[in-house]
């Protein structure tokens, strides 16, 4: 079987199993989110934080919610970093630098995982698992409860209600992250992943000397780190390394967590506003969108410029040959059009119009499916500015979903889509024109430039990923990173909850012969089309000296 024929074949059975798991996934997340039943370990740990899950929150009081537990996730992973070296089961390994555990707190808290460090000769047992693996639920959780606060936003009126931040954290990472999570664990663990908490062991011969080997809980934080689109791996290899990700099938299955629940929040926010056309229509522009930067990136990685490209059947520097071009392309860009960051490949090794691609899709808003929670919410926001553009064509006030989008609403949305284009550039125009960032850079030129790119805009869109040329262990880029993850990740929730405080305050208006329809394949297009057009241009000059010179000089 031929390498393009066997990732096509790839795509087409993530594409059933997505499929697959769309409706009974998307109802049942609609019917935990709506429901007034509180099971008796919930109830526990309600009365453990002094909640009481069933008062109605408006946006601000939702909002402190959100910042005061997340500030609270920050400090205490901070200082569990900064006092590893006491602890029990931390293998040897010393306490974390200040500015190296401010960065990974930040990092693991905002949902972003951008590691500055080797987590295999870093991170103990009791870090990795009672720091970073808890990170990787509730800052999965938050995700998602920001995004159904939204849809309330959209589903109530006539009040400013969004519903109780902690009932929605507890039950998003009881019901659903958790059961999936135990699951997928086995799965992972049947295919060859670790799963134990043994200590390091020095095994075989390399290159004159020994080799050593970490054990630890690798399977079960595998899977919640692809589920709730966290990325951070146990071992600096990432889903490269065959005790994270030990065969085709494994990888195939890590890509379906990933992109599972974004896909089929679409059909949640269908159920709870009570249209699901409207979730098909989101489900329909995330697709097209996916399956366009999939098919681009498979594209430029199997082209043949060469021998040597014509031999190993693709651009293979980099590439896991367990995995081979076209499972590898398929990987790097679910994970760059989600929030996750995970790796099973080199993306610095990737073409120069590949590591475009890869750039591009995390500076479109990781919206298509996003991450957990924020791609839903991402893709709502841009679909208030795309009716907002369509009412200026045909000078009418716009409405989408029954709620008029005013002076207010579009105002709101505006801020949410300039705040991480703001971040991204300015960090890197900083880093670029100091000194000492720039002693970081392997690489001068334009790849060089791409790596300083790539940091900031993993980093401010809370994905995680890196190009991996770049030393960014480093004060400046550990705190620069560091303050544009949480910049990143909890600025935009303020327009986020505000607007949905804005529109749950409304009254519905009623459709006539003049309102546009948003549940058609006309209002996917423009959708579509705003979104490359509003936030891929915004970058456009940065790209152009980056992997697009690079790519056309190659």
């Amino acid at each position: 079987m031929s390498p393009v024929l066997a990732g096509v074949l790839q795509l087409l059975a993530l594409m059933a199993a997505l499929a697959l798991a769309y409706r009974p996934l998307g109802d049942y997340m609609a019917r935990v989110y709506s429901s007034e039943k509180h099971y008796k370990p919930e109830k526990w740990i309600y009365k453990a934080i002094g909640a009481n899950p069933s008062a109605e929150m408006r946006w601000p009081a939702y909002l402190r919610a959100v910042l005061a537990f997340s500030a609270v996730g920050v400090l205490f992973l901070y200082l569990l970093q900064r006092v590893q070296g006491i602890l029990p089961g931390s293998l040897g390994f010393s306490s974390i630098d200040p500015d190296q555990a401010f960065n990974t707190a930040a990092s693991f808290v905002a949902n972003t995982n951008w590691q500055s460090y080797y987590g295999e000769q870093a991170m103990g047992h009791v870090v990795q698992t009672g720091g970073l693996a808890v990170q990787n639920f509730v800052s999965a959780a938050v995700g998602m409860a920001v995004a159904v606060a939204l849809v309330r936003g959209f589903a109530r009126s006539r009040t400013g209600e969004l519903g109780n931040f902690w009932s929605d954290l507890v039950r998003g990472t009881v019901r659903i992250l958790l059961p999936i999570s135990v699951i997928g664990a086995i799965v992972l663990v049947a295919c060859g992943a670790i799963q134990n908490f043994a200590g390091i062991h020095e095994v075989g011969q390399f290159m004159g000397g020994t080799q050593q080997w970490n054990g630890g809980a690798v399977a079960s934080q595998e899977v919640i780190k692809e589920l709730g689109t966290n990325g951070g791996g146990y071992f600096n290899a990432n889903s490269a390394h065959p005790f994270e990700n030990p065969t085709p099938f494994s990888n195939l299955f890590e890509i379906f967590l990933i992109l599972v629940i974004p896909f089929a929040l679409t059909r949640t926010f269908g159920r709870m506003v009570g249209n699901l056309r409207q979730g098909y229509a989101i489900l329909a522009t995330m697709g097209i969108i996916w399956i366009g930067f999939t098919a681009l990136m498979m594209w430029t990685e199997f082209a043949h410029h060469g021998p040597a490209f014509e031999v190993s059947g693709g651009a293979m520097e980099g590439k896991e040959t367990r995995f081979g071009v076209g499972a590898s392309a398929i990987f790097s860009v679910a994970t760059t059009l989600t929030s996750t960051g995970a790796v099973n490949s080199f993306h610095s090794s990737y073409t120069g119009l590949g590591g475009g691609i890869q750039l591009l899709g995390m500076q479109l808003g990781e919206i298509a499916p996003g991450g957990t929670g924020s791609g839903l919410y991402g893709m709502l926001i841009m679909a208030i500015i795309a009716v907002f553009i369509a009412g200026l064509m045909v000078g009418r006030t716009p409405e989408y979903l029954g709620k008029k989008i005013s002076t207010r609403e579009i105002k709101l949305a505006a801020c949410y889509i300039l705040i991480t284009p703001a971040l991204v550039l300015c960090f890197t125009a900083a880093a670029m024109a100091l000194p000492t960032p720039g002693n970081s850079m392997t690489n001068s030129g334009a790849h060089g430039f791409s790596e300083v790119l790539y940091a900031y805009t993993s980093g401010a869109n809370n994905n995680g990923s890196a190009f991996a040329g770049l030393n960014a262990d480093t004060q400046w880029f550990n705190s620069t990173i560091g303050i544009a993850m949480l910049l990143g990740r909890f600025l935009p929730m303020v327009f986020v909850l505000a607007l949905a405080g804005s529109l749950a305050e409304q009254k519905p208006v009623p459709e006539t012969a003049g309102t546009l329809r948003t549940d058609k394949p006309l209002y996917a297009g423009l959708l579509v089309g705003t979104i490359l057009i509003i936030t891929g241009l915004t970058y456009f000059p940065a790209l152009a000296l980056g992997p697009l010179a690079e790519g056309l000089a190659s």
